[in-house]
């Protein structure tokens, strides 16, 4: 029976035949020679023989009666895939199904060696990703990040060659030095939106993207991959506390808020210029000019055509239904959307995912406003050229404009959400339980926070195809931050033991004006922290919690770790999730205010009842949900602040209940960076 980790080897050096060395210790797949594409058919045997003969270990692929792989293969091996696309989507649900329904991880193995040199490289690597995180007998295998796949996603042309260099030169591994990163390469400082580089351009937070897409496919042959509880609306809470988290770091550079891109006749005022080159595509990815407009995409080779005509008819007759209070199936009947449901359906329908119970009607908004983007500098095919950064979900969050995109699409979702009735008191408060305090302490500092920069390395080698084997590493600045602990004291003056969910959000205290936010606008704002269940018996307590435990982020060692060591990361098997070193926003060097907000809400209504103990993936749950299980709060999404507040209550002193609590926190950027050990400049 084959191991089934050395289905991960098949990520390994994604452009390189499947017969070539693989992992950091050298394994060869024993590849039948029906397998061979017909290019290698007469030199694989001796090219194994060269490899096998320096492996330590070897792989017995089994022969098996191949299925028809004929709808996976019409992307050609060198063409740029995108999950925003229907007919990529149709191509790569085709391999999804193929895999998931192997009967055995040998009959998997056998049918994944066969495609790989066959299929786009880009589209195996999301199809096998899916497939393995859904199969019962390999959804507890640890999925190397893309970045250490795909490195030119992440990192610029020139960054891209200087590792190829270190790795061609310096034969031994543990003499090769790092490969730095520029900090600030797509653009000067004359580009005002730069000064985000660090948000937008960071692993982590382009890692959370691509991997999120992984979790909740858009399209799926089985529907149950697909059809997971609350997807629709999980699709639009993890965009909006980006779209929050967003604004918070641009009230830290002294910027405005993100304005919504919402009219499509007008230009799109910021260019991006991404300095990335495709390994797969073998050609850089287009910039975009300053004050592009977009136009109607009709390029058949991708089975593509949408107009502006058609995104405005599809947002009309969505902001319709919202209005309404129902959506119309394919059979003409209403489902309505009410408080509970409605959102998530919504979800389905913007994104539009399979789950959209009217396609025809509702169309493919927010897929095709990336598309529309993504081809303004070649909307007919005109030029040969491939889609822009917006149009690859690992790389549309360097751009500016995916931040006004998806600022207009969240204001969709929060049409709805305003035409809910506020929150009343009653529904907002937990009788006899009181939340007297809450602070934050870090470095012996009292509500006061403190950002800086870091470097940290990643071993980016498996990715690097056709050049000696060995670690290479790429080295990034990035932000990050003193780690802290919360103190909540509360006080339940019942005579029964009560259990309450802990609900950790923070919000700027000023708008970009520096004047008071009205709580409205401040709602929108509020970045979740944490959220987690703590047993009050009666009398006063003290809760404490490290900003490390946090439910929207995944480890440190996830986003920036070494590929031989992932034993230490048995328990993180997610991959999805916040990155932890951007918690918190930058701040100013003078200090931004903060308001941090604590809720204790009654876990006895807000639970959910089911077994999450060794459900293979319970960290990061507020953005990502629980892996086969369900959304683990029966509260929506953002509660208490997904609906407008109450009437008297438009500051947030006001809308607090006995059971809440706010206090200032200052959050204080020193520009300074924790440097690694220096490494020489290179020509």
């Amino acid at each position: 029976m084959a191991d089934k980790k050395n289905l991960l080897l098949l990520f390994d050096h994604p452009t390189e035949p499947v017969f070539m060395d693989k992992g950091g210790n050298g394994t060869v797949f024993d590849v039948p020679d029906s397998y061979v594409t017909d290019r290698y058919n007469q030199m694989c045997k001796k090219v194994q023989r060269r490899v096998s003969s320096a492996s330590e270990k070897n792989v017995q692929v089994k022969e098996i009666a191949i299925p028809d792989l004929s709808c996976s293969m019409r992307l050609g091996r060198s063409e740029q895939f995108s999950i925003f696309l229907k007919s990529h989507r149709k191509m790569a649900s085709h391999l999804i199904e193929i895999f998931t329904k192997m009967q055995t991880v040998d009959e998997l193995q056998s049918v994944a060696v066969y495609a790989r040199d066959r299929v786009n490289p880009v589209l195996f690597n999301y199809a096998l990703s899916v497939a393995l995180l859904h199969r019962p007998d390999t959804k507890d295998l640890e999925l190397p990040a893309f970045a250490q796949t795909f490195p030119d996603r992440f990192i610029d042309s020139k960054m891209l060659r200087s590792m190829r260099e270190e790795s061609f030169v310096v034969e031994r591994s543990a003499a090769r030095l790092p490969v730095v990163s520029s900090v600030k390469y797509t653009a000067s400082d004359l580009d005002v939106e730069h000064r985000l580089w660090y948000f937008r351009e960071d692993l982590g937070v382009n890692l959370h993207h691509w991997h999120w897409h992984l979790v909740y496919p858009i399209e799926a042959p089985d529907r149950s991959i697909v059809d997971k509880d609350r997807r629709g609306e999980l699709f639009y809470y993890m965009h909006q506390q980006i779209i929050a988290r967003y604004n918070a770091e641009r009230l830290s550079n002294h910027m405005a808020r993100v304005q919504p891109f919402n009219n499509l006749d007008e230009p799109i005022a910021e260019g991006y210029f991404p300095k990335m080159d495709s390994l797969v595509a073998s050609r850089a990815y287009p910039p975009r000019f300053d004050n592009t407009r977009l136009s109607d995409v009709d390029r058949p080779n991708n089975q593509l055509r949408v107009g502006i005509d058609d995104m405005k008819r599809w947002r009309e007759r969505i902001y319709e239904a919202i209005h309404q209070g129902y959506v119309l199936d394919t059979n003409n009947e209403k489902i309505v959307l009410d408080d509970a449901k409605g959102i998530d359906i919504l979800g389905n329908i913007i994104e539009a995912s399979d789950l959209t119970p009217n396609s025809t009607l509702y169309g493919d908004f927010h897929n095709m406003g990336h598309i529309l983007i993504a081809y303004s500098h070649d909307p007919t095919n005109k030029h040969l050229e491939y889609a822009g950064v917006m149009g690859d979900a690992s790389t549309a969050m360097r751009d500016p404009i995916f931040y006004k995109w998806h600022a207009f699409i969240d204001n969709m979702f929060q049409e709805h959400k305003r035409l809910l009735s506020p929150y009343e008191k009653q529904e907002l408060s937990f009788p006899d339980v009181r939340v007297e305090s809450i602070q934050v302490e870090s470095q012996g500092q009292v509500n006061r926070l403190t950002t800086f920069w870091q470097e940290s390395d990643v071993d980016m080698s498996r990715g690097l195809d056709f050049v000696p084997r060995g670690h290479v590493l790429a080295r990034f600045t990035h932000l990050q931050h003193h780690e802290f602990s919360y103190t909540i004291k509360v006080e339940n003056s019942s005579e029964a033991t009560r259990y309450g969910y802990v609900r950790i959000f923070l919000a700027p205290k000023l708008d970009d004006r520096n004047a008071p936010m009205l709580l409205e606008q401040q709602r929108l704002m509020m970045v979740e922290l944490d959220k987690f269940v703590v047993t009050m018996p009666p009398g006063s307590h003290t809760i404490t919690r490290n900003s490390t435990e946090s439910s929207v982020t995944i480890p440190f060692e996830r986003t920036f770790r070494n590929l031989d060591k992932l034993e230490e990361l048995q328990n993180f098997l997610c991959g999805c999730g916040w990155p932890q070193h951007m918690l918190i926003p930058k701040g100013r060097p003078e200090g931004l205010r903060f308001e941090l907000f604590v809720m204790v809400s009654n876990y006895e209504e807000d639970k959910v009842d089911q077994t999450v103990a060794d459900c293979g993936c319970s960290i990061a749950a507020s953005y990502c949900g629980l892996r086969d299980r369900l959304y683990p709060d029966r509260k929506s999404m953002g509660f208490p602040f997904d609906r407008k507040p109450r009437r008297g209550s438009e500051i947030l002193e006001n809308f607090l209940t006995p059971n809440m609590c706010a206090v200032e926190v200052i959050i204080t950027h020193e520009d300074r960076t924790e440097k690694l050990r220096e490494v020489p400049a290179r020509s």
